[in-house]
């Protein structure tokens, strides 16, 4: 195994449990060599260099490294990656069934099984979670900027931080061929179901179906997103609000009213306007034995509507509450 370790990750809570995940992997009869990461594309070229070795890459960090790890894989034959949580959000572990420990993890390094999973995609650079924009980039550039003690809380502080001063955007969309227009907080192409250290954007989402869950949230009050919206997001069930809707399909091309840069996995993966893309199968990762993400339950995309309603698509949803 290569330990691939971002030491800062988690408010440094990486490179605390490093030697004890080293411990453990070893405990389990594992060979581990460890490589502290300098930055993302560095953590690439440490992905690749140990696949094209022969060695299993494994993760020690947050869901940016493992997005960048996968994106240095991806098309590599034969290549497989290992996930262990070592950040403030650890979504892709969540939502794999590896769970939030890191020691513990390593069972899942050592006797888990390999399954195909897709990315997104933006230009030439690919993601693992959720590629989101509006709202979500004033609350991801403040919880990017918040101190490391906060934890997994810096989403929450990001989110309430950025409502003081949001006002509504009005963005234009075209899901597969198809035009929508709206006026709102959010748009999300979401890979995965969660991001933001355990907010269930898109409870449907799966991993493997060659899908993206497009969730976008249309103009409502600053009480009622506090109230009803981001209190059910850690559940999912905010997907039943009339003003959140979520379509899916392949391919989607966002922009807006004003400048938004999109954010992927924490971290800045393109300004508007752009496209994004699904790759299905790109890369493998360990997963828990017969973990149910959900390949057998592939999806095609709704060919018009919202995925969880089956509601006609509104040509235009620029009207709503102030």
């Amino acid at each position: 195994m290569r330990l691939i370790v971002n030491p800062s990750a988690g408010g440094g809570r990486a490179g605390r449990c490093a030697p004890a995940v080293v411990s453990a992997l070893e405990g389990h009869g594992l060979m581990v060599r460890r490589e502290d990461t300098r930055d993302l594309p560095h953590a690439r070229e440490l992905a690749l260099e140990a696949a094209r070795a022969g060695e299993t890459p494994v993760t020690l960090g947050g869901d940016g490294l493992a997005g960048a790890a996968a994106d240095a894989l991806r098309g590599v034959p034969d290549a497989v990656l290992g996930v262990l949580p070592g950040g403030r959000g650890n979504d892709l572990a969540r939502v794999l069934g590896i769970g939030q420990d890191p020691v513990a993890a390593c069972a899942t390094i050592a006797g888990g099984e390999a399954r195909a999973l897709d990315l997104g995609v933006v230009g030439e650079l690919t993601f693992v979670g959720i590629a989101s924009c509006g709202f979500d980039s004033v609350a991801n550039r403040i919880a990017n900027e918040a101190p490391s003690w906060l934890g997994n809380l810096v989403y929450a502080y990001g989110a309430l931080r950025a409502l003081l001063a949001w006002r509504p955007a009005t963005f234009e969309l075209v899901l597969d061929g198809e035009p929508l227009t709206f006026t709102g907080y959010t748009v999300g192409a979401c890979n995965s179901k969660a991001y933001g250290g355990g907010m269930y954007a898109a409870p449907d989402a799966l991993l493997d179906d060659g899908l993206l869950d497009v969730l976008y949230l249309e103009r409502m009050s600053k009480l009622r997103f506090l109230t009803a919206i981001l209190p059910k997001v850690f559940k999912g069930t905010h997907v039943h609000d009339p003003r959140v809707h979520v379509l899916r399909g392949r391919e989607l091309q966002i922009s807006a009213d004003r400048p938004f840069t999109v954010y992927a996995d924490g971290d800045p993966i393109g300004e508007l306007p752009l496209r994004v893309g699904v790759m299905p199968h790109a890369v493998r990762v360990l997963v828990p034995a017969n973990s149910p993400l959900g390949a057998e339950q592939a999806r095609e995309p709704a060919p018009s509507g919202d995925a969880n309603t089956g509601a006609s698509a509104p040509a235009s949803a620029a009207s709503g509450e102030p």
